[in-house]
């Protein structure tokens, strides 16, 4: 089990991928921060879809509707909590249309 906060950081784009392998019983889930460490609403840690298996880019949603671009610009902190998890990377992009 591990977790990581990042420093604050501005981002453009509409969608959140990783890079990520877990083991059979492992998972990654995502959270966005305010700068201040308080969880941003729609992008809770109880509101990520759990990650796991062995992907290049995985795209990182949440059960809430909110949009991701809704807070592009804005500084914010992503907090990954892992179990049995290995993170090689996270990039914030444009969808693929």
């Amino acid at each position: 089990t591990g977790e990581l906060v990042t420093h604050p950081l501005k981002f453009t784009g509409d969608t959140l991928s990783v890079n990520v392998s877990t083991s059979a019983a492992g998972s990654l889930r995502v959270e966005l921060l305010q700068p201040d460490g308080s969880p941003i609403p729609g992008f809770t840690l109880d509101e990520c879809q759990v990650i796991f298996g062995d992907v290049i880019d995985r795209q990182v949603s949440w059960s809430a509707p909110s949009k991701l671009s809704s807070i592009a610009g804005q500084p914010v902190r992503i907090r990954l909590v892992l179990q049995e998890a290995d993170v090689y990377s996270f990039q914030f992009q444009n969808a693929k249309r």
